[in-house]
């Protein structure tokens, strides 16, 4: 991980909805809490100006993270994010404390590359995906921040699965410690719609000319 992330924290003791609505509306803050680490949760909150900023940048989501409040910092990882329905709001978020000694568990981007030149695609396929994150285990030092799936090679007709990807040292996907049954299709590709039923369609008119010739 090249990158990282310092986010200012206020400490809080006023809780309750009331309080958290009184954050966003009058200060536009956002209510958070930090749990975990052997530690009472402390609940928090955070600039929304400043949150939003740092959600612009993808690896947010699956980087360590340094809470800032005064002179104390601790390592977390977002755990969750709560948005508003329908305003360009972030309601509520939540942190998790992270040991240097301990593994942790959090979702991690996959980013799927080469599928415009894979050969599936030149032939016509499409590329659907089943998966947009991994849920991951291992220790703090070796979260990724995504991981990379090629598909150049991908034929038509191809499904990639859990197992199927590089994963890197010392990180293993959470789903497939559950046994192989839990292996599943992560990225497809197929003909596209159209392009079945219209062979479908000239199969049908083929059949119906060697009815009529008979």
């Amino acid at each position: 991980m090249s990158k990282s992330f310092e986010v200012n924290v206020e400490l809080r003791e006023d809780l309750g909805k009331g309080a958290s609505r009184r954050l966003r509306r009058l200060e536009d803050k956002i209510p958070g809490i930090v749990y975990g680490g052997g530690k009472k949760p402390q609940p928090l909150s955070l600039s929304h100006k400043e949150v939003i900023k740092h959600l612009e940048d993808e690896a947010f989501y699956s980087h360590i993270l340094t809470l800032k409040a005064g002179k104390k910092a601790e390592q977390v990882i977002l755990k969750d994010l709560q948005r508003h329905p329908f305003k360009p709001k972030i309601t509520h978020m939540d942190f998790m404390r992270v040991s240097a000694t301990q593994k942790l568990t959090t979702s991690v981007p996959l980013h799927f590359i080469n599928e415009d030149i894979c050969p599936g695609v030149k032939e016509g396929g499409v590329v659907n995906h089943g998966y947009t994150t991994v849920e991951v285990s291992c220790l703090p030092k070796n979260l990724p921040e995504y991981i990379e799936i090629d598909m150049a090679e991908a034929e038509m007709d191809t499904i990639v699965h859990l197992s199927d990807i590089k994963m890197p040292k010392g990180v293993e996907i959470v789903e497939l410690t559950h046994g192989a049954d839990h292996d599943q299709a992560i990225a497809t590709i197929h003909k596209a719609r159209a392009a079945v039923s219209t062979d479908a369609e000239d199969g049908e008119e083929d059949s119906t000319e060697e009815d009529s010739a008979e």
